[in-house]
C-alpha cells in the first residue's frame, strides 16, 4: 500500500538513531523517523482495511497488534518504524496495511502524526496499564511530547494532575488544565508535591524521565499507587529505593508505547472528547536539522517536519 506522506512527527529516540544508530541493526540506506500521518493514494493486493483517499497514521510496532507486546524473557521484541523497519521521513511510504490506522476525523495532519509514539505511550500506560480513573491524582514530571498527553489525557478522563517543570512551562501547563504546577529547579519539589496532595502522593506518575529519577517517583508514589516507567533521559539504568516500593504495594508498568488496537481506542478518544495534540513547532522537511537541533533545547508539545511545505 502506498501512501503519500504529509507531516511526520520527531522523537528524541530519531535523533538517537541518527547520530549514533541506538544499537538498531540499521539497513543502509536507511531512513529514520516513525510517525506519520498521510493519506492512501495507491493499493497493493488483498488490502481490505484501507481504501485510496483514506487518511492514515503509522503504527510504532507494526508487529504488536492486540494484547501482549510479542517476543520472550530472553528476547522482548523491538522491531519498529525508523529502526528494525525503515523510517517515515520521506514523500511516500510503501508499507502493509496492517502498519496504518485511520487518523482522528478531528485532527490535521500535523496534528495526527503525533499520536503513534507520544500519545499512544501516555495513554497505553495510563488508561490500558495503569487504569485511570476519574479522581485519581496523576504526577507528570515533565512538559515533553508524552507528559503533554499524559496531562491532556488525564484531564479528559477527570482526572487531578500535577504537572512540574520550569519557567513558562508552568504557565503553559496551567493553561491546559493542570490543577498544580511544582517548579522541579528551585527548592524541594518532592516536598511540593507531597503537600499539594496532603502527604498521600500521587495515584499515577509518568516517569518520562529515567535513571535515578525513578527513585523520587517511588517516594511521591501512593499506597496501591501506579507508576509508568517510559523514559530513558537520565539513563536506561533506573533505580530506586526498595523499602517504600514494597511497603506502599507501588506497580511499576514498562511502558513501550502500545498495540494497535490501543491506537486506534487512542484514535476514538481523541475524536469524541476533541482532544487536540499540542504542538510546539512546525519545520519543513529542508529544515529537518534544525527541527532536530530544537529535540535538544527540549520542546513544550511535539515538533513536526510538515511535508506538505516543500520549497
Amino acid at each position: 500500500m502506498l501512501v503519500k506522506v504529509a507531516a511526520v512527527a520527531l522523537n528524541y529516540r530519531d535523533k538517537m538513531v541518527i547520530e549514533s544508530g541506538r544499537g538498531l541493526p540499521l539497513t543502509f540506506p536507511f531512513t529514520p523517523g516513525s510517525d506519520l500521518a498521510g493519506t492512501v493514494v495507491a493499493l497493493g493486493n488483498d488490502v481490505t482495511r484501507l481504501s485510496i483517499g483514506d487518511r492514515v497514521i503509522s503504527t510504532f510496532t507494526p508487529d504488536w497488534i492486540d494484547g501482549l507486546r510479542p517476543g520472550d524473557a530472553r528476547t522482548p521484541a523491538y522491531r519498529t518504524l525508523g529502526g528494525f523497519y525503515p523510517g517515515v521521513l520521506s514523500e511516500y511510504v510503501a508499507f502493509p496495511q496492517d502498519w496504518f490506522v485511520h487518523a482522528p476525523t478531528t485532527l490535521d495532519d500535523g496534528e495526527a502524526s503525533t499520536l503513534p509514539v507520544s500519545g499512544l505511550t501516555a495513554w497505553f500506560g495510563l488508561v490500558e496499564r495503569a487504569g485511570l480513573q476519574a479522581g485519581d491524582t496523576v504526577l507528570i514530571p515533565s512538559t515533553g511530547g508524552v507528559a503533554i498527553f499524559g496531562l491532556q489525557i488525564a484531564r479528559a478522563h477527570g482526572a487531578r494532575v500535577i504537572v512540574c517543570g520550569s519557567g513558562e512551562n508552568l504557565d503553559r501547563a496551567m493553561a491546559l488544565g493542570a490543577d498544580h504546577v511544582v517548579d522541579n529547579q528551585t527548592g524541594d519539589w518532592e516536598e511540593a508535591v507531597l503537600a499539594i496532595t496532603g502527604d498521600r502522593g500521587a495515584d499515577h506518575i509518568l516517569e518520562v524521565i529515567g535513571g535515578s529519577h525513578l527513585a523520587s517517583s517511588v517516594r511521591l508514589a501512593a499506597v496501591g499507587g501506579h507508576i509508568c516507567q517510559i523514559g530513558a533521559l537520565e539513563g536506561f539504568d533506573i533505580s530506586a529505593p526498595a523499602m517504600p516500593l514494597m511497603l506502599k504495594d507501588v506497580t511499576i508498568h514498562g511502558i513501550g508505547t502500545g498495540s494497535r488496537r490501543a491506537l486506534e481506542r487512542l484514535v476514538r478518544a481523541v475524536d469524541q472528547t476533541s482532544l487536540k495534540p499540542v504542538i510546539d513547532t512546525r519545520y519543513r522537511f529542508e529544515d529537518l536539522f534544525s527541527a532536530l537541533d530544537h529535540l535538544d533545547r527540549s520542546a513544550f508539545g511535539k515538533i513536526v517536519i510538515d511535508l506538505q511545505a516543500r520549497g
